[in-house]
């Protein structure tokens, strides 16, 4: 799975103009299930990024996680993550997980992200979203399991 995180001061999704997820200080995670991705991928990168240290301490260092803060976050599918930009103008997205499969995952990503007792908001797979926040350093940090 591939993740691109945001430390984010506020963020909220928007579908046909009705907010239908948001959170105040917290991570932004627009995620993208991919081929191949084994079947432990979604608890391996919610561990991975509840943990990531991207929260400044008392003395303004980045040393504090997700957990440490007790922020939110808000996840948000995109399988154009998944962009091969190698070839042409074109981006190819065949390294996404078809569109069943990446559905299972995400809602997965989800779950084990609220299984560490990380208040959730989400957008809604496969859905036209707008997206809105306000990035908080700015910070921005992206996530690969690896396979």
């Amino acid at each position: 799975m591939r993740a691109l995180v945001q430390r984010v001061s506020r963020a909220e999704v928007r579908i046909e103009g009705d907010v239908v997820g948001a959170i105040e200080d917290g991570v932004l995670i627009f995620v993208c299930a991919m081929a191949g991705d084994p079947p432990n991928a979604p608890e391996k990168l919610a561990a991975k990024i509840a943990k990531l240290r991207i929260f400044r301490d008392d003395d303004g260092r980045m040393n504090r996680s997700l957990l440490d803060v007790g922020g939110s976050a808000l996840v948000v599918s995109q399988f154009t993550l998944a962009a091969d930009t190698r070839r042409g103008n074109r981006p190819g997205f065949s390294s996404a997980a078809p569109p069943d499969e990446g559905e299972i995952r995400y809602l997965e990503f989800v779950s084990a992200v609220k299984d560490l007792n990380i208040p959730v908001a989400t957008g809604t797979f496969g859905a036209d979203m707008a997206v809105a926040l306000v990035n908080d350093g700015p910070v921005t940090i992206w996530v690969d399991t690896d396979g």
